[in-house]
């Protein structure tokens, strides 16, 4: 008897020891849901687990699940794009179902965009072809402007124009600045004379957003719109932090800083002062040209934008205004102010006073149905360009009136708008001839207009978008821009295809645009019968979004585009000592191919891959030719690690650029017809620590990695600006001579790229 009990008393122990062991040993799953105060799902959003070291994404529905976790404590971080961070703790016991709730970030928003029908809307949701750029997309290569920042930017290349002082223009799908429509806050600010030096004057620290929309847009927004529209959403008052400041600085002594205060006046009413300051007054030569290689910039911009919101804290009115002022020159490194204007050592100085005021009120009473836009600039830049002096002033009023309201499966937007243009400048452009006299005569354009536009939802899976829009020129008299647009969605969300197919027209004024006839010896030979340009433009984008493994996230476009012009102007510097615009006696066209591809891996690596191919030709006197300055084929790439656990992120970004016809000064010249394959890529390390009231981030990198400079040659005889050792004949031809072989004239079209070599750079962000 004491034998069996003893052989039970050890199967109990044995058993009690073995269920002890089992469920020591025993795995658990850890699932849910990430969603907003809205609760709607948050998808794409990075969850860390530790100490288990494990990372998942949440799919497209928030959910996501953790398995072969032990019994003990955990702690997770959940990240997502336009959301606050969060950190919590929790208990694993047995498997467990948890939903998690994130707030909206102060500094990012989610993917809504305007600019493709006007009114809030989620990026998957338009009919039209939309990208949207975050703040933090800019952070990973910092910039102290726009023009600047758009470098990696699919499809998109900023154009720098003159070797001297730096001007420069945005191009899309190969067309050139003047075709592209910048807007800020869906107003048209940046146009006109503007284009030239006031891309330089919007400040990165001021965007919240940047949507961009590709192909024809004149429906929506008028003239100019013709290769697309760069619309940039500046940061709420509402949901910005309460203190930022943003400091950095380079190896080539340039500083830039960026001061925000958010305050909020009343219940309803918030107030953001914004302080932007750049400064560069270091001279560089490192080509050994005696000319700076980049021009140095001296420049302060004010902005501040109030809301007003109503009992439901539903924005109501937004006020915004902004000044910047600009002194920059570049030209021949012993230079100074003392010498503007003259012919004894060659300068380009360019003083820059712009003021802008932006409005957007809702009609009370009307529930949001109707908004009142409005937007008033005044411009006003005096430019010395050697001995040419160039002052000009331009004021743009534009006031909107929009009404949009939904009727069961139709949208329904329409509006009246109007836009007044002056322009004044010192050229004959500005100059009538009476008796004999010359008066001045500042131009003065009227554009009313009026659009109306459709979209009609058949359900979750299609989408037709139709609109038109009427504007009567006073000089070009009835313009009319119709446009269509088509959504399908596969049923699991998958796959999306948009058609979009429009119209659109461009008044020239070639003294807003061309800048190269006030530097170097060009003459400017215009035809005094200008027609506007003519263009349509059909476009289809396919994509495919999808979660591997609801672990990674996976986005693929490709969109192919046509536009046919008609009218179109084309600068010819065939001629060495000339530009001849005219219109095109035939036609032109651009087309081609957007390809990106858009990762996000569940251990924080993320990637932006865009490939563009371009074919953009004319045809005159049925011969095809290619346009100056146009690339055959661009490749952009954004690529991002970011360690959850130890807060540190590494970005390398990058742009490489196919070859391009350049302007050449006549056949004697030896410079290349087409300029090389080149490339600019930048490195990026920062960490961020979280404080009490904020956060602080560190970063440091270094831009243009390869140091891709262009040739020295791209500015001819700049031991000679003023050209006073260079022979003319008879009808103003240069005359070959022993110490002018190549029958140069001092030219600074020929450029591609910046002068500016590799730099490091360090700076410091600071928000609470």
């Amino acid at each position: 008897m004491k034998n069996i009990i003893c052989l039970f008393k050890n199967i109990f122990l044995v058993t009690l020891l073995s269920t002890y062991m089992s469920q020591s040993k025993a795995q658990y799953t850890l699932q849910g849901k990430i969603i907003d105060m809205h609760q709607k799902p948050v998808e794409c959003a990075s969850i860390y687990l530790e100490p288990a070291l494990q990372n998942t994404i949440s799919n497209n529905e928030g959910k996501y699940v953790f398995s072969n976790l032990s019994k003990g404590n955990y702690k997770i971080h959940i990240a997502a794009l336009g959301y606050l961070k969060m950190e919590r703790e929790i208990k694993i016991n047995k498997d467990t179902a948890i939903i998690f709730t994130l707030q909206e970030s102060p500094t990012f928003t989610k993917e809504v965009v305007v600019s493709g029908s006007m009114y809030p809307v989620s990026k998957t949701e338009s009919p039209i072809p939309i990208e949207v750029y975050q703040h933090n997309f800019f952070q990973g290569n910092p910039s102290n402007n726009l023009f600047e920042a758009l470098q990696n930017v699919n499809g998109i290349r900023p154009q720098v124009n003159c070797n001297v002082c730096g001007t420069g223009n945005i191009r899309i799908n190969g067309l050139e600045g003047p075709y592209t429509m910048v807007l800020i806050d869906g107003m048209p600010i940046v146009s006109g004379l503007a284009t030239v030096y006031g891309l330089s004057g919007i400040p990165t620290s001021l965007i919240e957003r940047v949507e961009i929309v590709r192909g024809a847009g004149s429906t929506l927004y008028g003239s100019e719109a013709v290769a697309g529209v760069i619309n940039v959403i500046t940061k709420n008052p509402d949901t910005s932090p309460k203190y930022s400041i943003e400091a950095f600085s380079s190896t080539w002594q340039d500083a830039n800083m960026d001061i925000g205060i958010n305050k909020k006046i009343t219940n309803h009413t918030c107030n953001l002062f914004s302080l932007n300051y750049f400064h560069h007054q270091r001279i560089h030569d490192k080509n050994k040209d005696n000319f700076t290689d980049i021009p140095l910039q001296h420049r302060i911009a004010l902005v501040d934008k109030i809301t007003f919101q109503n009992k439901t804290h539903e924005e109501v009115f937004t006020l915004l205004g902004r000044y910047i002022y600009e002194d920059r020159w570049g030209g021949q490194t012993q230079w100074h102010k003392q010498l503007r204007g003259t012919d004894s050592i060659y300068g380009e100085s360019i003083y820059t006073r712009r003021a802008e005021l932006i409005g957007n009120l809702y009609i009370p009473h009307l529930k949001n149905k109707v908004k009142l836009q409005f937007s008033s600039t005044y411009h006003y830049q005096n430019s010395a360009y050697g001995t040419v002096l160039f002052i000009a002033r331009q004021d743009i009023h534009f006031v909107q009136l929009v009404y949009q309201n939904r009727f069961k499966k139709h949208f329904l937007t329409t509006g009246a708008c109007y836009r007044h243009t002056f322009y004044d400048d010192n050229t004959w452009a500005t100059q009538k001839d009476r008796n004999s006299f010359l008066l001045n005569a500042p131009i003065l354009t009227y554009l009313p207009g009026i659009f109306i536009q459709d979209e009609y939802k058949r359900n979750l899976r299609h989408t037709l978008l139709i609109g038109i829009r009427y504007d009567f020129h006073h000089q070009h008299k009835h313009i009319i821009s119709p446009r269509v647009a088509y959504k399908w969605t596969s049923v699991n969300k998958k796959h999306t295809i948009r058609a979009h197919t429009g119209n659109g027209f461009r008044v020239v004024n070639i003294f807003m645009e061309e800048h190269a006839a006030l530097t170097g010896s060009r003459v400017l030979v215009i035809d005094p019968q200008l027609k506007p340009e003519i263009s349509w433009t059909a476009q289809t984008q396919y994509t495919y979004k999808n979660y591997l493994q609801d672990r990674h996230f996976f986005t693929f476009d490709i969109n192919a585009f046509y536009t046919y012009f008609t009218n179109k102007i084309i600068p010819d510097y065939s001629n060495p000592d000339k530009i001849i615009y005219d219109n095109l006696q035939g036609y032109a066209v651009s087309r081609g191919i957007n390809t990106a591809f858009n990762i996000v891996l569940d251990n924080g690596f993320s990637s932006n891959l865009g490939f563009t191919l371009l074919d953009v030709y004319s045809i005159r006197n049925q011969q095809k030719q290619r346009p100056l300055l146009t690339e055959s084929y661009s490749t952009v790439w954004s690529i991002r690690y970011q360690h959850n656990k130890y807060g540190f992120t590494v970005d390398y970004t990058g742009n490489l650029y196919g070859p391009m016809k350049m302007p050449l000064l006549g056949p004697l010249d030896s410079r290349p017809l087409y300029s090389p394959i080149w490339t600019l890529q930048n490195v990026q390390f920062s960490k961020e620590w979280e404080i009490i009231k904020g956060h602080v981030e560190l970063f440091v990198g270094i831009k243009n990695l390869l140091n891709y400079v262009p040739p020295v040659y791209s500015i001819t005889r700049p031991h000679d600006p003023f050209d006073k050792n260079v022979i003319f004949d008879a009808e103003g031809n240069v005359v070959p001579t022993p110490d002018n072989p190549q029958a140069y004239t001092f030219d600074t079209s020929y450029v591609f790229a910046s002068n500016q070599g590799r730099r490091f750079f360090f700076g410091l962000r600071y928000i609470w």
